[in-house]
């Protein structure tokens, strides 16, 4: 699967995947991993993400709209290329990017 998540063994932590091209097609898996929020701090894994384009960072704006300002939301493990648009973008004044 593209879009995968998994919860940490304390509860505390919900870690998202994103496999090969982050773009349009992934809109509804990508909602479906936050859509019933939970008290947690979030990480995007962009560790397996080839591609990624103006499509994702409007979900990942919607993911920070829904899950509000004070939610903790990383985005880790980005290839060089996907950390440049991120950053051209102004995403790190939103997220952090490790």
């Amino acid at each position: 699967m593209p879009v995968e998540s998994a919860l940490s063994s304390d509860k505390s932590e919900l870690t998202i995947s994103i496999a090969g091209r982050f773009d349009f097609e992934l809109v509804q898996d990508f909602r479906a991993t936050y859509a019933e929020k939970q008290n947690v701090r979030y990480t995007i894994d962009m560790r397996a993400t080839e591609h990624m384009d103006s499509s994702a960072l409007g979900m990942l704006l919607n993911m920070r709209k829904t899950l509000g300002e004070s939610t903790k939301i990383s985005i880790v493990n980005c290839r060089p290329q996907i950390k440049k648009i991120l950053t051209i973008s102004r995403f790190d004044k939103k997220f952090n990017i490790e």
